[in-house]
């Protein structure tokens, strides 16, 4: 099993700290260092930044927002990014949510897994680059429409100037429900699981033929190491709160979809209707403890220890851990590699 470092997006002032973070990650033998967006600093910049201090590690994007760029965008920056780190570079995309994409982007939601595959179809073309891009949508024709609205009627198809380092770098889907994980095993590298459960893997509904060996499952999950388990539970029980209660509109959230397909469906709707109404702290509490021990490593070393064997047993290949804590960094390297 291998380790990978989150180190997110800024939530407060920037953060000066990555190239320090990732210099570690990569000294103690960390796999893998990811960065994320939402609506403050974005996914590529800081790979960029620390790219240029390190020689090994990989740079991954955990997730790039799909509504925030066109593919062509994203294969641009895909590709440079990979060529200046000699190889190094993951591209982890996923759909967010429409309140993101909608109200911070001002794009059209619409039909999130037809959009990400064609996307990922645009990806693959532009980096292959055997022949000038043209896609078929519908909703992301290339060229853009000479009848569509705004058009100049001028586009024509063309080829990524530049041979890419790697016309296969790697992509990775953020995917929470049935059809959007079952595209990303179908079309991508790997897949970047929310909330996963290394007890009750049937919840996903992987595919019932074998997973290939070099398939990657690259999960996110919380490490506090503490001697009290319910009191080291409460930041990944706020996390949780803040996510399936307010990451999402009250009629469609998909991680408070995804927690009632765990079996928690009562809890989810209490979970989304206390933090909408403001009760936040009520919302924290109302979070089972037995979920969120179920998808994080928390307690004392030895317990950790122990729980750590659960996912060496699962299909997962990579544990992505929070890299704000360099101490929890070295420990976990020292029960891992």
């Amino acid at each position: 099993m291998k380790l990978g470092a989150q180190y997110g997006y800024w939530t407060g002032q920037p953060r000066q700290d990555i190239i320090a973070v990732g210099m570690e990650a990569e000294r103690l033998g960390f796999d893998s260092l990811w960065t994320g967006e939402s609506y403050s600093s974005d996914a590529f910049t800081p790979l960029c930044w620390v790219g240029a201090h390190t020689k090994k590690i990989k740079l991954a994007t955990g997730i790039a927002q799909l509504g925030a760029r066109t593919p062509a965008a994203l294969a641009m920056h895909a590709m440079t990014l990979d060529a200046l780190s000699e190889g190094r570079f993951c591209l982890g995309i996923g759909v967010s949510g429409p309140q993101v994409i909608e109200g911070w982007h001002g794009q059209p939601f619409g039909k999130p897994i037809q959009r990400t595959r064609e996307t990922i179809d645009i990806l693959r073309k532009i980096l292959q680059r055997e022949d000038p891009v043209t896609a078929s949508g519908p909703n992301l024709p290339l060229p853009y429409p000479k009848d569509a609205v705004g058009s100049w009627g001028l586009g024509k198809p063309l080829k990524l100037i530049n041979t890419p380092l790697r016309s296969d770098i790697p992509i990775f889907l953020g995917a929470e429900g049935p059809k959007n994980i079952a595209l990303a095993f179908e079309e991508c590298d790997g897949w970047l699981p929310l909330y996963y459960s290394p007890e009750r893997p049937e919840i996903y509904e992987l595919p019932a033929s074998n997973i290939p060996n070099d398939y990657e499952i690259a999960v996110n999950v919380t490490v506090n190491i503490c001697d009290d388990v319910t009191e080291g539970l409460l930041p990944q029980k706020a996390i949780l709160a803040f996510y399936i209660g307010g990451m999402g509109a009250q009629k469609r959230n998909f991680h408070t979809e995804l927690m009632a397909r765990m079996g928690y469906e009562k809890e989810a709707h209490e979970i989304q209707s206390l933090f909408l109404s403001g009760k936040r702290n009520e919302a924290i509490m109302a979070v089972p403890d037995d979920f969120a021990d179920e998808i994080s490593l928390v307690g004392p070393i030895g317990r950790i220890a122990e729980r750590i064997e659960l996912w060496k047993q699962s299909p997962v290949t990579t544990l992505i851990i929070g890299a704000n804590d360099v101490t929890t960094m070295r420990t976990m390297a020292e029960l891992i590699l």
